[in-house]
């Protein structure tokens, strides 16, 4: 897994919540892999590799829009984009750490975003 590279998992909300917060994270890590479309699905993806080049590590906060509902956002890699991600969401979003985990090479957050 590269230093750029990120999975992002959210539940909770619904299908324009998850892709405001997958905008949120274009101005850090570049376009991700797809936007969230499937309006039944509970339960979205999105991966960023950032080859599609990458912001800044300050990211876009004002593209992110208002959620509808509250969100539960997992980040999944490196410790840098992890931190990263956690840091441009904490910023675009009113947001709660509910906890890391971490492994060898890549860590995990989850936050709770909040309308």
């Amino acid at each position: 897994m590269s230093d750029t590279q990120l999975t992002v998992t959210l539940s909770g909300g619904g299908t324009d919540d998850a892709r405001a917060v997958v905008r949120a994270l274009e101005g850090t890590f570049g376009a991700p892999d797809e936007l969230p479309a499937d309006g039944s699905a509970t339960v979205h993806t999105a991966t960023f590799d950032g080859e599609g080049g990458a912001g800044s590590a300050d990211g876009d906060a004002k593209a992110s829009g208002r959620l509808s509902a509250p969100v539960t956002v997992t980040v999944q890699g490196s410790p840098e984009a992890v931190r990263r991600a956690s840091d441009t969401l904490t910023r675009a979003f009113t947001a709660r750490d509910d906890g890391a985990a971490s492994g060898d090479q890549e860590q995990e957050r989850q936050l709770l975003l909040e309308p």
